[in-house]
């Protein structure tokens, strides 16, 4: 009888050890899922703070593009500027010369136009991105929140999903 006894204590020592090793277990993977939500936190923070930058630069950018498209710049700015094409014109004194300028000058003007186009393409561009990136980090969020309304609600989860 005593036998029995004595096997039954030994047993139940062996699944209180087990029960403690698995308690022990389940710490560590609450702590370690504590970290990995501060950190998923800290990053989520992070992007929205970019994105709120980037979407500030946006409307400061898209600002300034509609006020230069509404008042055209005028080619000469002030008499300075006016009066010194005045003198490179009457520099000029015969009708190649006025040609090879105004080439040059038309050269410099396309060259600006198309520096103008590559802006705008990498303005379109960035804006793109960065809408992509609120997107994944606004679903990043979404799941975030379901996971730990689901831990909250005491519904076991398996594989990214409630059982």
């Amino acid at each position: 009888m005593s036998q029995d006894v004595r096997q039954w204590l030994l047993e139940i020592k062996a699944l209180q050890q087990k029960l403690a090793e698995v308690n022990q277990e389940r710490d560590q993977a609450y702590t370690s899922a504590a970290n990995w939500r501060r950190f998923y936190e800290t990053e989520a923070q992070q992007r929205r703070t970019e994105a709120r930058l980037a979407q500030q630069q946006i409307e400061m950018l898209k600002a300034e593009l509609q006020r230069l498209q509404q008042s055209p710049q005028p080619i000469v700015s002030d008499g300075t500027t006016e009066s010194a094409i005045q003198e490179q014109l009457e520099q000029l004194q015969n009708p190649s010369e006025v040609k090879e300028t105004l080439v040059r000058a038309l050269m410099e003007c396309d060259r600006l136009s198309q520096s103008l186009k590559a802006e705008q393409a990498d303005h379109a561009q960035t804006r793109r991105s960065l809408t992509m990136a609120l997107g994944d980090t606004v679903n990043l969020l979404a799941k975030e929140r379901a996971t730990r309304d689901q831990t909250k609600s005491g519904t076991p989860i398996t594989n990214g999903s409630a059982v």
